[in-house]
């Protein structure tokens, strides 16, 4: 059962209805966020990159790292990261280069074409967080909770993975 049936189809089931509740609202967020990025490129018409590309782009920012880094911070699931970090060096968003002590690894950095983007979508988030705050959708108080409740869901499910065997 997915968890959209089992919130539409159960009714209010206490703490397990809100749980799952919460889980489909953070899928749908995911999904949401990414049709927004794509939005907001296909507004300033660049069209090479897909929404997953251009966030991976932000998260690396001006940092330079490899594909495993981006997967132990767990932005990305490997095949899915390895396949975008190789097209993003292909269309000439980031400079990859061969590490000096495990020729096996690979240093990316993003490109003035890649830090373009970066700012798109650094801007994009700038304004939603101004409109979220200044039409009053949701203050700093309230985000700040809504973290901190993030964070601890984080923690219980990485120590389920970690802990589980």
């Amino acid at each position: 059962m997915s968890i959209h049936s089992a919130v539409n189809g159960r009714g209010d089931q206490g703490f397990m209805g809100d749980y799952l509740e919460s889980l489909a609202l953070v899928e749908r967020l995911h999904r949401l966020l990414l049709d927004v990025i794509k939005d907001e490129f296909e507004r300033v018409g660049v069209l090479e990159i897909n929404a997953v590309q251009a966030l991976l782009l932000f998260n690396i920012g001006d940092n330079e790292v490899t594909a495993g880094e981006l997967k132990s911070r767990g932005y990305y699931q490997g095949s899915n990261v390895s396949y975008n970090l190789k097209k993003l060096v292909e269309m000439g968003y980031m400079h990859h280069q061969r590490c000096e002590i495990d020729r096996r690894s690979v240093r990316v950095r993003l490109t003035e074409k890649g830090r373009n983007v970066r700012d798109v979508v650094e801007a994009l988030f700038a304004r939603h967080a101004d409109g979220l705050e200044s039409r009053g959708v949701i203050g700093p108080d309230a985000m700040n909770t809504i973290n901190g409740d993030l964070r601890r869901v984080e923690r219980y499910w990485s120590d389920q993975i970690r802990y589980i065997y």
